[in-house]
This record gives structure tokens, sequence and C-alpha cells, in this order.
């Protein structure tokens, strides 16, 4: 029985494990070749189950830290734990662990089927350690996914678009059915890759929480021009003057701009506040 609050959905059909696992590298029959040797990075595993995808993890011979909220998978793990040497055990919430300290000075590659209703405080949790992060591959609701990758001027770009796509590079991978899990959710799913490091790259993190900051009231009203959602920061004119200096249409609005464009608007308005 899995525990509903916890939004617990078990990739439970080994097919779609072995195409997951190709696609992130960890399968015998795909292997990445030109890797990083296995001690210079390890797996982080979010949510691993009964450890339906942890054995493929292993396999790749990297440590792999697996960490599971729900007391009763643990047990389970910890007895996988006794026969792996490569594969330790964390009994804790995401949220609340430091994955800087659990990979203690090795690069992250991250893989996680992730609770639908938390998919966005994870990401950014991720997020705060972009830096040490080498990719994240993660089993998403159908209409995130399509959220995370989506290019300006379409329906699904918006806020999360923006902060994914400036701290990473993501790539919709594989649409996986319900039919693929236990219990079968409502909604299909998908894999996602996220690849570090994005624009991000460089930007202090003051700045960037300025930034997104900035992105949030650009997308307060979505139907509304910028000039009017950034009101509150100067007046209208001032606004499309800048996006007239910058080649942007001075009636446009943030779903229209890429990260780069928004980037460009945000350092110029703040250089003039």
């Amino acid at each position: 029985m899995t525990r509903q609050r916890l939004g617990q959905h078990f990739l439970s059909d080994a097919g779609w494990r072995e195409k997951i696992a190709r696609a992130i590298g960890v399968s015998p029959r795909g292997m990445q070749t030109g890797a990083p040797t296995s001690g210079e990075y390890c797996w982080i595993e979010i949510g691993a189950g009964h450890g339906e995808m942890t054995e493929h993890l292993l396999e790749s011979g990297a440590a792999v830290i697996a960490v599971e909220l729900d007391p009763r998978l643990v047990s389970g793990l910890e007895r996988l734990a006794e026969a792996r040497a490569n594969l330790t055990v964390v009994p804790a919430d995401v949220l609340e662990t430091d994955l800087r300290a659990l990979a203690r000075g090795r690069r992250m590659r991250i893989y996680g089927n992730l609770p639908y209703y938390i998919t966005s405080p994870i990401l950014h949790h991720f997020f705060g350690y972009a830096a040490e992060i080498e990719e994240a591959h993660i089993v998403i609701q159908l209409e995130v996914a399509a959220r995370l990758t989506a290019r300006p001027s379409t329906k699904a770009y918006g806020y999360l678009s923006v902060v994914t796509q400036f701290y990473a590079q993501p790539e919709f991978v594989l649409r996986l059915p319900p039919a693929a899990f236990r219990p079968r959710p409502e909604v299909a799913s998908a894999l996602v890759t996220l690849r570090f490091p994005g624009p991000a790259s460089g930007v202090q993190p003051a700045e960037a929480a300025n930034f997104l900051a900035f992105v949030k009231t650009c997308f307060a009203q979505k139907r509304k021009t910028l000039s009017n959602n950034l009101r509150a920061l100067g007046d209208g004119n001032g606004v499309r003057r800048i996006l007239a200096e910058l080649k942007m249409r001075e009636d446009a609005r943030a779903e229209q701009l890429s990260v780069d464009q928004l980037f460009a608007l945000y350092r110029t308005t703040a250089s003039e506040r």
C-alpha cells in the first residue's frame, strides 16, 4: 500500500525502467562511454522507493546515495545496501537535505521520480546546488515537463520555464504512460534531463535572486505587456524605451522573451534605478 499523501507512484514496469536506464546512461546495454570515472561523481536518488531504479544506478559503479522519506521503504533499501557496498541510504526529506554534504566534494548526478505536488520546490532546492550538479534526470508530470522545456511565445512558457532554463539546459527525453506506474496516476508522466550549467553560471547568488524576483513581476499578469507589469519599478514609458534600446518590441509580453532577453532587460532596468 502506498501513502497517497507522499505522492507515491512507483515505476513498476520493468520495460520502462530499462528505457530510462538507457536514456540516463546506467544500463549495461547502453552505458555511456568517455564518462568520468566513478570516483569523480556520485548518484543521488530522490525518493528511491523500493529500489526500482536504484539497482540500475548501482550498475554505473559510482557511489549511490538513496534519499527516502518513507520509513517503511527505508528498511528494504537498507537490506539492499548490505549487499551493495556502493549504496548509502539516507532516511530524510530531500527538501531538508544538504545535497552538498551528501556528495562530499564529488560532482552530483541526480535521478528522481518526483512527487507531483512538490515538483517545483524540489527543483528550486536543486538549483541551490547548481554549481555542483552535473545533470539531473527527473520523472515528473507531463504538464510540468512541458513547462520546463517550453520555448518563448508558447502557451506553456512561464516563470517555471525561465527559472529552469536560467540554471540548466532542459531536454524532454521520454513520455511515460500511466500504466508504467503502480498505483496508476491519472495523468501521463515524462522523463526530463537537466544539464548544468545554464546561463546562471557566473552570476552571483544575490543577483540571481533579484533577477528571479524581477521575472516573477514580469509574469505577474501574462496578458499584460511588460511596460504594465513593470510599472511598479518605474514609469511605463521608461520600460518601453529600454525595450526599444534592446531591440525588443515596445509592447512585448514576458512570455515572448527568452531567458537571455529577460536577463538583459533586468540588468538594464536595474542600472537605471
